[in-house]
């Protein structure tokens, strides 16, 4: 295969010192093998040179045609959606350039390789201390991976400790995750350590050291002192290894020959994955430009950054002027701030003032289901409409995910086997996958409110905010007077058959508003004081 003249290695950056030196180190062996070829190194974030100043470097070089290599792992939000992101950009700055991708590094045989070798070197350092050993199937393997959204990544991670383990002969295997996805590693590595093996021997998925890393061996050498008599080694990392140099150039050649390649097959985005099925054909929007390096904002070459919230909400004309007569209609003045702007909105909705005395809304709950859109970013709705009433404009400037599974084939299989109504079986599918961390919104279906309500009272379940405001004549009227008596958990519902999906979304649009009016105002707070203003 032919190599290109420019090699780009796009890491992703890391706050830590060691992580950035030693990546710096790889691109140096790389170097060393690329034959005189132009090569190149930038970060997606928290590092310098970022991508595209490496790029306009290698092409200052005379670098025609350049490959972006992913200097990351597996294929995951990284390389499929902040780089490709990097790479149109870099396309329409430079159109007479000719670039191509690589592929992620993935489950390649050389990388299996070097972490078997450090798991003999860790086994060989433990032989050395104590003149002992203990055989592999008295060992539990513990493979520690990155975590990403991405289940089909998190997989790979499951299938490189099955290959190691049965390569091995080790007694069984554990995987666990540093970042977004669970077990978490403590919580891994305690379960790992209830296995009754003898020997856990903990294997970092990684290619270089950082604070992800670090927290890996420190939660290593906690089980440690819990458990004295378990021996726990830490295997090293991949790191700057000439290995990993070699599997970097030859995806550099497959990129460069048109032969990269992604496992489309299970990518959440292509096809219908059980649980995100709502993802297949979303937007694979770049999250990275936040922490984009240290840009130089001047540079009108440059990528621009995201922008943070800099003013409130704008409400259309008419809009404004209806909102204004609704201030003027009645007296607001016994309500807090943040339930008047939610009643005067649900007001605006139904036409109607009189709605204002069946609405119930539980103490605090506007003031927490602000402060959980913030944190948790996840809206849960009953059906479709609800999810198509919330503003985008909002959602998207506050990064707010909707997940509505009414549709989804195993939603359908759900309530099939259980009896439910496919409303009821998407809340129950929600309280599975997703725990506490959302926003509840449900405007159409009672059953869905009473499958709420259930899993609140027999299962514990505590989302942040209920919002129940279902139409309707068949339980209605039932099922919100039971959420209303559903002290558990913060709510929001109304008394009697009225409500529908636009009332549900009228809410959590009057609660976006308020959180994107709070941020702007917090931003305006914080420039004025960096300019001495406040």
């Amino acid at each position: 295969m032919l190599m290109p003249d420019g090699i780009v290695v796009a890491g992703h950056g890391s706050r830590d010192p060691d992580g950035v030196r030693e990546f710096e180190a790889l691109v140096a062996l790389i170097r060393m093998r690329a034959s005189k070829r132009i090569v190149r190194h930038g970060y997606l974030e928290f590092a310098l040179p970022t991508i595209d100043v490496a790029v306009r470097d290698a092409l200052h070089a005379g670098a025609h045609p350049i490959v972006i290599v992913p200097g990351v792992l597996f294929a995951a939000a990284h390389a499929k959606n902040d780089l490709p992101t990097e790479l149109h950009w870099l396309q329409h700055t430079f159109p007479e350039a000719k670039f191509s991708f690589a592929s992620a590094l993935d489950l390649h045989p050389r990388l299996l390789q070097l972490c078997a070798q450090r798991i003999i070197e860790a086994e060989g350092a433990a032989l050395a201390k104590d003149g002992t050993g203990i055989s592999r199937n008295q060992a539990c393997l513990v493979v520690v991976g990155r975590g990403t959204s991405d289940p089909d990544a998190n997989s790979e991670v499951s299938k490189l400790a099955r290959m190691l383990e049965e390569g091995l002969g080790f007694g069984t295997s554990f995987v666990c995750y540093a970042g977004t996805a669970k077990p978490k590693v403590a919580d891994g590595l305690r379960a790992a350590a209830r296995l009754g093996y003898r020997r856990l021997v903990v294997l970092p998925y990684f290619l270089f050291d950082g604070i992800l890393v670090k927290r890996i061996y420190a939660a290593a050498n906690e089980l440690r002192k819990r458990h004295p008599k378990l021996e726990v080694l830490s295997a090293g990392y991949l790191g700057p290894h000439p290995d990993v140099a070699e599997v970097l150039l030859e995806r550099a050649a497959e990129g460069a020959n048109g032969r990269a390649a992604m496992n489309c097959a299970l990518c959440k985005y292509r096809a219908p994955i059980v649980g995100f099925e709502q993802q297949v054909g979303a937007p694979q929007r770049a999250h990275h430009l936040k922490v984009r390096g240290l840009a130089n904002q001047n540079n009108q070459n440059e990528m621009p950054a995201e922008r943070v919230v800099d003013r409130p909400y704008e409400p259309h004309p008419i809009e404004a002027e209806s909102m204004r007569m609704i201030e003027a209609g009645r007296d607001w003045s016994r309500f807090s701030v943040n339930d008047a702007r939610i009643l005067k909105r649900l007001v605006h909705t139904s036409g109607d003032f009189s709605i204002v005395e069946d609405i119930f809304i539980s103490a605090g709950a506007a003031d927490i289901g602000l402060r959980a859109l913030l944190r948790c970013q996840r809206v849960i709705t009953d059906v479709t409409m609800v999810q198509a009433a919330l503003k985008q404009a909002l959602l998207a400037q506050l990064g707010i995910e909707v997940w509505c599974s009414v549709h989804d084939p195993a939603t359908a299989i759900l309530a099939r086997t259980h009896g439910l109504t496919r409303s009821a079986a998407g809340i129950r599918r929600a309280w599975e996958l997703f725990g506490n961390d959302a926003i509840i919104a449900i405007g159409d279906a009672p059953t869905a409110v009473t499958e709420a309500v259930r899993l609140v009272e027999q299962q514990g379940w505590r989302p942040q905010l209920i919002v129940g405001l279902p139409v309707g004549f068949v339980g209605a009227a039932e099922c919100k007077e039971a959420l209303r008596n559903t002290i558990q958990v913060p709510r929001m519902t109304n008394r009697g058959t009225r409500g529908g999906s636009p009332w549900a979304a009228t809410v959590i649009n009057a609660l976006m508003i308020s959180a994107l009016n709070s941020i702007a105002v917090s931003d305006q707070v914080t420039v004025k004081r960096a300019l001495g203003e406040a």
